[in-house]
């Protein structure tokens, strides 16, 4: 049962300060307790820490983009709390409810009447040279890039115990299903259904014009070292702040193991949501 609704929304949008505005004493005439993310609007609800309010909501509503629903899925470590997206704007293919669409849709999933899909998420981890390990949890990608005035970097890669190449590259993908749609398009990767099990490996620009994406099982993990001295080269989770990585440095990309649960709408498919985001069809 639904009882503690959390509201998470992109800062610097107006449109979804004045939605907060309006769904928390809407939630609240329902009976519902309403957890807002600290800095977003004063008085709404019960204010908290992003991370709190994963912990603590039975219900998370996310308003913005797909980067402000993928800022909060990874804190989420309960499967069976949903997450609706909210698009306010922009492409978005994981926020897939529109504005106008709202107030039934959430009607609805408060009657405990709605679908979920569980979409994959990755563990990354980095093993740098002084033995530290920085851990990650990302649901679209993460990205290995060298910086603006960094030469073409190496990256030996290995899926579990098997090797599969040193991409000579500006970098590499390491793509969820999910993120299929997002960098890893744009670098030419393939779109997969979104549920998946399997990762999507995309080197960028890479310097061997037969390096070409690669889907591979979710099961291995992947194990990708940094093998270039004196380049700044970054690792980036699900476009959030990154880390630099030195030579040596070891970045593994496993399945978590534990899914982010989104709420989809029966009325709408996949196909549907690529052919209307990707204008297929159209002349």
């Amino acid at each position: 049962m639904i009882r503690v609704v959390g509201l998470v929304a992109k800062y610097q949008e107006p449109k979804a300060a004045e939605m907060v505005r309006w769904l928390a004493p809407w939630l609240k005439q329902r009976g519902k307790k309403v957890l807002v993310e600290d800095g977003v609007v004063r008085g709404a609800g019960v204010s908290c820490s992003k991370k709190q309010l994963a912990a603590d909501a039975d219900l998370i509503i996310s308003l913005g983009g797909d980067g402000t629903l993928l800022n909060i899925a990874p804190l989420v470590e309960r499967a069976d709390v949903p997450i609706l997206g909210v698009n306010l704007g922009g492409l978005g293919f994981i926020t897939e409810v529109a504005v106008d669409e709202l107030e039934p849709v959430l009607t609805k999933t408060l009657e405990g009447d709605y679908e979920t899909e569980k979409r994959m998420t990755l563990e990354i981890r980095v093993q740098s040279k002084n033995s530290k390990v920085h851990k990650f949890r990302v649901l679209n990608d993460a990205v290995i890039a060298k910086g603006a005035r960094s030469r073409i970097i190496d990256l030996e890669t290995y899926i579990g115990d098997d090797y599969l190449c040193t991409y000579r590259a500006d970098g590499l993908i390491i793509s969820t299903p999910t993120g299929s749609t997002a960098y890893c398009l744009a670098a030419g990767g393939p779109i997969l259904e979104p549920t998946l099990g399997a990762i999507i490996l995309s080197p960028i620009c890479p310097h061997t014009l037969s390096h070409r994406p690669i889907v591979v099982s979710s099961k291995p993990a992947i194990h990708v070292t940094l093998r270039s001295f004196g380049d700044t080269v970054i690792l980036i989770p699900d476009g959030q702040q990154g880390m630099r990585l030195d030579n040596g440095d070891k970045v593994e990309a496993r399945d978590y193991g534990l899914p982010v649960s989104l709420i989809k709408l029966p009325s709408r498919s996949y196909y549907e949501i690529l052919r209307n985001k990707l204008k297929w069809g159209e002349r």
